[in-house]
Parts: C-alpha cells; structure tokens; sequence
C-alpha cells in the first residue's frame, strides 16, 4: 500500500459525533478543542439547567456565549432545551458516538452514578472521564460487567492526571525490572479561578482539614476567602489521586509506591512550576535510573486534559467498533491522536 492510498483508508470513516457533559471551564475548553478537529464533531452539550443539540455540529462559539451570557446551553436557539434532568433527557434523543464528561468530581460517586444512568438507559457507545480520585475510579472499576453486558466502552483516568502523565508512566517503566516510586508533580497556572470552579473545589478538598463534603458545600464567599488567606495559591502533598489504582491495576507498580502533588495557582495563567513525572527503576542490569518526563510550560491544564481525553475517546471508538466493551484505564490503551 502506497502513501495515498494509506491516506485515503485513513479519511473514509465518518466524523466521530461526541457530546460533552458538562460546560464550566473544562467543557467550554473541549468543545473548542473539538472545533479544530476534522475527525470529531461535536453535536452535543449539557449542564445543570438543559443541554443542545444539533445532529450537524453545534456551534462552538454560539454555544460558549450562550451560556456565559445565561448560564446554560439550554437557552441556545434553536436546539436547546431547558430541564432539570438534562443528561437523562439527552441520551434519549441523541445520536452520539461518544462522550466525554467533563463533569464534577465531588461528590465522590456523582460520575459512577452517571454512568449508572447511561447503563440504565439502554445506550451504547464510548464514555471518557477526567476523574482523578482513586475511590471514585475503583467504584468504577466495580462496574466492569455491568457496562460490558450494556456494551459501552468506558476509558477512566484519562485527563492529565489521571491520564497523559499516567500513560507516561506506563511507558517509561519499561525501562526496568522492578519500578521502585513514581512522583507526579503539577504545577497549574489559571487567571480566576471562578472559571475552573468545580476543578478548584476539588482540589481544596485535598488539603488538610478539608474533605470532599466540606470542600463541596463551601460557598464562593468562602472559597475566595480562603484563597486571599493562600494568597490565591493552593500547595496539595500526597493527594488521593486514580494514578496510584491505575499504575497498580495495570500490573507496574503497586499503589504505595506512586505519590502525587502539585501547586495551584489561581491568580496567575504562568504555572507555578513544571508538570512531570519521575519513574524510578533498576534495570535488569541492576543499574538504579530516574526517567523524567515534563510537559511544556505553555501548555494548560485544558489543553493537557481535553486533548488525552478525546485521544481515549478516539480509542475506545475503535475498541467499541471491534465489539471490545467494558472499562479501561489510560495506562493500559494507547490514545490515538485526533486530527
């Protein structure tokens, strides 16, 4: 097969339709990441107050205002709808491949019972989390049969950690005989941190003396007074964070030996310091060796989440296309690039 005619197998397959729950600052982020892609269309939308949809495309940018000026999608004229129950309401009527939910971690069970209500509906298709604590994903992993006989093919853990940095991971323990620690440290840089609120309480919810409920009930007032305490910066150490169950799951390395950390700064885009991973290994040689892999500076939190997640959605399409169905994590598949 010449170079042509491997392009032209490539283009035959139709645009992937995918929706995205979810339209705070991650959702927003996605759909415009869907907006330069030609291989993805994105075709639908929910929030709390309603959901779009347009079996065409939606447009990107209407939608992004629509709810900035109204606070839902649902207002978008003329394919929102406004409800209560929007992700139910959604799955009933539309045609989507795939979605990526880009929904609140808190509480600790909100995605697993989402994923209970497309199981529950009788819908089939692929479906991508963000999620980052460890219960949340085990509570998912429990759910393996039950999304198998629904034949959904379900990727976790697929934002940037959980996700581009925990794939890293997996790749880089080749390298070894025995994996000795995996350290992830992030650095996130955000302008107002009203745009990432649900991501920012998620992460207070790290900290000492603070739980997911009492991470989850504070109001704005009280979330912004404690950021003016920080001086808008949030110092996380050995979070619960999915990489560990993950790396374990997959047969690498076992939980106690993975740590995660990071700084968060919510008044300034420039991250506060570098994003890697460090893996740390004895060859079979018995050499002792450190690989580290750090994102670019430039690159957001967005960009580091949304484009793994739609590379796994990618993935689970052509796994759900070989009748492969069930739950998969980002260090067991390899995403696939989305042009």
């Amino acid at each position: 097969m010449n170079s042509e005619q491997i392009k032209n197998s490539l283009n035959i397959s139709p645009a992937i339709r995918v929706g995205v729950l979810g339209f705070g600052g991650l959702g927003q982020a996605a759909a415009k990441v869907v907006a330069g892609k030609r291989e993805m269309i994105l075709v639908a939308a929910a929030d709390q107050k309603g959901y779009a949809y347009a079996a065409d495309g939606l447009n990107t940018e209407e939608s992004i205002a629509t709810y900035q000026s109204q606070g839902s999608v649902g207002y978008l004229e003329p394919v929102g709808t406004l409800t209560n129950q929007s992700i139910q309401d959604l799955i009933e009527i539309a045609e989507v491949d795939g979605y990526f939910l880009a929904l609140p971690n808190l509480p600790n069970d909100f995605i697993p019972t989402v994923a209970k209500q497309f199981i529950k509906s009788g819908w089939r298709g692929v479906l991508v989390d963000a999620i980052k604590r460890t219960t949340a994903v085990e509570q998912l992993l429990a759910m393996k049969e039950e999304l198998q006989a629904a034949g959904i093919t379900y990727m976790t853990g697929c934002g940037a950690t959980p996700g581009l940095l925990t794939a890293a991971a997996a790749l880089a323990a080749q390298s070894y005989a025995e994996i000795h620690q995996v350290e992830i440290t992030f650095g996130v840089g955000i302008a107002n941190w009203e745009a990432y609120r649900a991501t920012v309480r998620e992460d207070i919810g790290h900290m000492p003396g603070y739980t997911v409920e009492t991470a989850r009930a504070m109001t704005d007032a009280q979330v912004e007074a404690l950021l003016d305490k920080t001086n808008g910066v949030l110092t996380l150490t050995n979070m619960e964070h999915a990489d560990d169950v993950m790396l374990e799951v997959a047969g690498i390395v076992g939980r106690d030996r993975v740590t995660v950390g990071g700084v968060v700064d919510t008044r300034n885009p420039k991250k506060p310091l570098s994003t890697n991973v460090k893996v740390t290994g004895r060859t079979f040689e018995g050499k002792i060796s450190t690989h580290i892999f750090t994102l670019g500076d430039e690159t957001s939190m967005a960009a580091n989440v949304c484009g793994p997640a739609f590379g796994y959605l990618k993935a689970g399409r052509q796994l759900h296309q070989r009748g492969i169905y069930g739950i998969f994590t980002a260090a067991e598949i390899m995403p696939q690039f989305v042009r």
